[in-house]
């Protein structure tokens, strides 16, 4: 009767273990996109003020790009499956089509009510001045609460935790606004839930991406109407009247009931779809 001998594998390095770790590597993700969007708007500031329109907002998200998709490679060591290219476009007019959807339905709404007015147009070049902001926007804020902290939250808790948590936060990030109200945050609640749900329903970004670049950039560069208490440069211009619940207030068309419903309507469907693909995740 022979005898076998084992031995123990090797125990994985600090470092190692630390990578493994949710809490490191979210930390990790966040630092991701927050480093390379400080750096490059703050050196900037550097160019003289004429010659930085417009390009540093897309610089930056040119670099949280690029910056997460080294993460994800060196840190989780996969491939950037969220972020290809094969299949973006339609997924990215998809986004953009349910976005623009989303802020007609609204628009229409209040135009119809009386509580928007039509006053006149700006020059057509107020369409341009916002887009590079905008692209910025949806860029970096879906990278961070979608691909970061949604996706990372989603591996420990499940998709249902995951979708409260990092809603939350989404929702907190928007508080410093000063014309916030309490449907604003439900709106923004429920703009959360919906874009999250974009991306678990396709498990990539470019949807999410899409419909939270149309709802900003319609607003801000062709409707002219405040977006989460940012003021409008757009090219139609509209004056808000009526009850601050119905207009929004000076936090724009995301304070009234009818942003709230919109979205809420946009959650459902698209909670429906994910869980209808299969895409919902229990607890680990």
């Amino acid at each position: 009767m022979s005898t076998a001998s084992f031995s123990a594998p090797p125990r994985p390095s600090l470092g190692k273990r630390l990578l493994a770790n949710g809490f490191v590597r979210t930390v990790l993700g966040i630092l991701t996109v927050l480093v390379p969007m400080s750096v490059v708007l703050a050196l900037s500031e550097i160019v003289p003020k004429p010659w930085r329109t417009g390009w540093p907002f897309l610089l930056a998200a040119a670099a949280i790009v690029a910056c997460y998709r080294f993460y994800v490679r060196k840190v989780e060591k996969r491939d950037v499956a969220e972020l290809t290219w094969p299949g973006a476009g339609g997924e990215l007019g998809a986004g953009i089509g349910l976005g623009a959807a989303l802020m007609v339905a609204c628009s229409t709404l209040l135009l119809a009510g009386g509580v928007y007015t039509y006053t006149g147009t700006a020059h057509w070049s107020a369409l341009l001045v916002p887009l590079p902001e905008q692209v910025f926007v949806a860029f970096m804020e879906e990278i961070l609460f979608r691909a970061v902290l949604f996706r990372l939250l989603e591996r420990s808790w499940g998709t249902s935790v995951a979708l409260a948590v990092s809603g939350a936060l989404f929702v907190a990030a928007h508080l410093p606004s000063e014309h916030i109200s309490v449907l604003g945050m439900l709106a923004t609640a429920a703009a959360s839930t919906a874009l999250s749900a974009g991306y678990i329903a396709t498990r990539r970004l470019w949807v999410p991406v899409g419909m939270h670049f149309a709802w900003n950039y319609l607003f801000d560069a062709v409707f002219s109407i405040p977006v989460s208490g940012h003021a409008a440069r757009g090219w139609i211009q509209v004056t808000a009247s009526g009850p601050e619940w119905l207009s929004g207030g000076g936090y724009g068309v995301e304070g009234s009931i009818v942003a709230v419903l919109a979205w809420s309507a946009a959650a459902i469907v698209l909670v429906l779809l994910a869980r209808r693909r299969g895409q919902w995740l229990a607890k680990p």
